[in-house]
């Protein structure tokens, strides 16, 4: 038989004062991680986790609950909500402005996994999205003479511990311990997996891995950093409790989604079991020798009778008005995080003209995510001694407003009738994504105060007199 599990009853093996000890941050988050993960790996792992999530009733046995369990299948809330939030945030590219070439060639191998920064920043907003944070680190080992930087991202799970000082009147960091998995070759064609601790201080590194004898962490490497008085780490949040600090914004939507699988489990037993009509036999003793089928006659002594018992429709409805209810929950969450709270209960109409989005989970996301790609790219900057970092700006129009011809027929009217100026027409047929995410209105009236032109140097014409030295040279081999 099985017992109940309360999920949330969840004990971390610390122990105290050592390299791999998490700090008491961690443990307040540690405990809201196991669901969100699970989720986010699908049917299999929570299926695979047995009765943690889908409880078995009084007095079932082991056979029948298992038997439910592999009819019971989870319906992916959490990652197709996670994969919208992430690929509204990247419906544009990211630009740049003022990034060097040299570090705009490595940005299209920016984690050196073969992902360029577009690519990178849809990951890594994922993970933000999940968890309530994501942290980045900007790593540049050197090879001889050359220095590669490359970004590396980490979930709030790699990151046990931080220590802050206050340093020229802002916070900073002055150790941070990261948990890393690497994979080694093993033999000629194996390879195994290592864990092991990054420690890293300004200026400074350590890395602790087990020991194969006593499985404690032991002093591996150490070494200097190529930035001296500061560790390459920064932080994105979608939803700060405190310094690398979160709560994931979909935590709610993770326990609708437990919640949907659990009831549809319930509905998949009860219309497996009752939903096929049983025959029931009245005042015959031998009713097990009676067989039904095609072709099959029935002969009944004449006090007894057999009718066909199908249990209500009523007796399901209340189950499937309830999955509903949990589908328009997440709905309503899933369009909270995009549009704010005050839009939910608003009309369609009324969410297109308000595109504010300022109390939005994505809107803070992409203002997070900006910052951090700047702070990176400062890293990176600095890595490779180049004088200026430059910036991003981060896509945060995340539903299309594309205008339609009714609308652009109506602006070049407005335009013609000289209702609107030149640069309003521009600007609202580039914001009604209608010339191109490359388009700019202001090159665009520079170029039309210049006769709608911009200037070229047109190159000099080629000589004619070359040409008829060359046929007086052949003028002359023929005379020869």
């Amino acid at each position: 038989m099985y017992s109940s599990l309360n999920i949330y009853d969840q004990q971390l093996a610390i122990k105290p004062n050592t390299v791999e000890s998490p700090n008491a941050a961690y443990q307040r988050m540690a405990v809201f991680w196991p669901l969100i993960e699970d989720l986010k790996e699908g049917s299999y792992k929570i299926k695979s986790k047995h009765r943690k999530y889908l409880f078995p009733e009084p007095r079932e046995s082991t056979e029948s609950y298992d038997s439910r369990l592999n009819r019971s299948t989870v319906v992916p809330y959490m990652q197709r909500i996670e994969k919208m939030l992430a690929g509204m945030l990247v419906r544009k590219p990211v630009r740049l402005d003022n990034v060097s070439d040299l570090v705009r060639e490595q940005l299209f191998d920016v984690d050196l996994e073969q992902n360029d920064l577009n690519v990178w920043l849809y990951n890594t907003a994922r993970t933000a999205i999940s968890f309530g944070h994501v942290g980045v680190l900007v790593d540049a080992p050197k090879e001889g003479d050359k220095t590669r930087p490359y970004w590396v991202t980490y979930t709030p799970r790699d990151i046990l511990g931080w220590r802050t000082e206050i340093i020229d009147g802002a916070r900073q960091l002055t150790q941070l311990r990261l948990l890393e998995n690497v994979v080694e070759p093993d033999g000629k064609y194996g390879e195994k997996q290592v864990k092991q601790i990054r420690v890293l201080e300004r200026g400074r590194y350590e890395i602790h891995r087990k020991d194969k004898k006593n499985s404690e962490y032991k002093l591996f490497d150490e070494g200097e950093m190529s930035l001296k008085d500061k560790i390459p780490f920064a932080v994105a949040y979608s939803n700060r409790v405190g310094f690398y600090e979160s709560r994931s914004p979909l935590y709610d939507i993770a326990e609708l989604n437990l919640k949907h699988y659990q009831i549809q489990s319930d509905l998949d037993n009860i219309l497996h079991i009752s939903a096929v009509p049983n025959l029931v036999v009245y005042g015959y003793p031998n009713a097990d020798e009676i067989t039904t089928g095609p072709n099959e006659a029935l002969s009944l002594p004449p006090e007894s009778r057999m009718e066909y018992v199908a249990p209500s429709s009523d007796s399901y409805e209340a189950i499937f008005r309830r999955l509903d209810d949990l589908k328009e929950q997440i709905n309503t969450l899933s369009l909270a995080a995009v549009l704010g709270q005050k839009l939910v209960g608003e009309s369609a109409e009324a969410k297109r003209i308000d595109r504010s989005q300022n109390d939005s989970t994505l809107m803070v996301l992409a203002q997070q995510m900006q910052d951090l790609i700047d702070n990176c790219l400062q890293f990176h900057s600095e890595y490779l001694n180049e004088p200026k970092a430059g910036t991003c700006a981060v896509n945060r129009d995340f539903v299309s407003a594309r205008l339609d011809p009714q609308e652009i027929t109506a602006y070049l009217q407005l335009f013609n009738s000289g209702s609107i100026t030149h640069e309003t027409l521009l600007t609202r047929l580039n914001e009604g994504e209608i010339l191109g995410d490359d388009f700019s209105v202001e090159e665009e009236l520079e170029n039309l105060q210049n006769g709608g032109l911009k200037e070229v140097n047109i190159p000099e014409l080629p000589n004619e007199e070359p040409a008829d030295i060359e046929d007086d040279e052949d003028d002359e081999e023929e005379d020869v």
